[in-house]
């Protein structure tokens, strides 16, 4: 009887290998393309959040200096993004042997923890500013509202293609929330403009303050189920089990763990019960094992340890084991 201990794949075919390789290379084009337009964003941004609160401030209007600060919440934001990025591409170390890959949940967890902070300043200045009106100059605010949808807009359309990224898809919440709110100011400013009404202004700056609380609590507790080390919310680990035991030769699987390196990279470990057999007859259940993890749950990066049935079990079990039914 042999005990196996393997941290990767063995062997493949080279079909299989050829797309890994091919989809590995459309991940790093991808990932370089994010990188530059988080890069471009962060420049555009700024120069866009000094044009808003001058803009404000001449323009007495309180949801175009909210969005100033929402806009400029977004650079800090942008820039860390943008070297999480840069760190994701980076090769594992001797120090972090699974390389950078959380990089950029980290920084999707700091930028969330910022959105709140900032949307709770936001709310309370457009709420004060709800109590004491003043006049607003409308048309300042529409010129400005419709330059900032533009820079807001493009930037949310060049983020599109990295949603599945959560660091990119927590800047892609950042700016088509600008975009939005650039919208309700360009409509409030037609409102206040034909009907004078003054309210209009804080009450979009209280909707675009609930609007960046709520984005941002999403991005925080997606973030830290992932630091934690929570199961992917798109896995079912019953599931996983069941399509194991499938698996011709798989006796028992028990002490299933799977967790998020980063993004779309999923990690497992489990311990398999096998009968007695010689190496490479085991290599073959594990191929399979590894190729059934990929292809219907795509886990690249499992770690299995056989054992010899009919040893007595040791340790904690996580979950339940589960036996093939014969």
């Amino acid at each position: 009887m042999h005990l196996h201990d393997h941290a990767s794949h063995p062997g493949h075919t080279h079909s299989h290998a050829h797309s890994h390789d091919h989809a590995h290379m459309d991940a790093a084009m991808l990932t370089g393309r994010m990188t530059f337009v988080l890069g471009a964003a962060v420049v555009v941004t700024l120069g866009l959040v000094v044009v808003e609160f001058i803009a404000g401030y001449f323009g007495h209007s309180i949801s175009l200096v909210s969005d100033a600060v929402h806009n400029l919440t977004d650079v800090p934001a942008m820039f860390l993004s943008w070297l999480a990025t840069r760190w994701a591409q980076k090769p594992p170390t001797r120090e972090h042997t699974y390389g950078f890959h959380r990089a950029g949940i980290l920084a999707a967890f700091a930028n969330a923890m910022f959105l709140g902070a900032v949307a709770l300043f936001v709310l309370w200045e457009a709420i004060s500013r709800l109590r004491h009106p003043e006049p607003v100059q409308a048309g300042i605010m529409l010129w400005v509202a419709l330059i900032a949808l533009a820079v807001n807009g493009g930037i949310t359309l060049a983020l599109v293609a990295g949603r599945r990224d959560l660091n990119i898809r927590s800047i892609l919440v950042h700016s088509f929330g600008d975009a939005m709110s650039n919208v309700a100011i360009v409509a409030g400013a037609a409102a206040i403009h034909f009907t004078g009404a003054m309210w209009i202004d804080p009450v979009i700056g209280i909707a675009i303050g609930t609007m960046v609380l709520w984005s941002g609590w999403g991005i925080l507790r997606e973030s830290t189920h992932i630091l934690l080390e929570g199961l992917p919310r798109e896995i079912e680990l019953e599931r996983v089990a069941q399509a194991i035991l499938e698996v011709e030769g798989v006796q028992e699987v028990h002490d299933i763990h799977i967790w998020t390196l980063g993004t779309n990279l999923q990690a497992l470990s489990c311990h398999i019960r096998i009968p007695d057999m010689h190496m490479e007859e085991s290599e073959k259940i594990l191929i399979a094992v590894q190729e059934s993890l990929a292809n219907n749950f795509h886990i690249e990066h499992s770690t299995v340890q056989f054992e010899r049935a009919g040893l007595p079990g040791t340790g904690l079990y996580m979950p339940a084991p589960l036996e093939r039914a014969d």
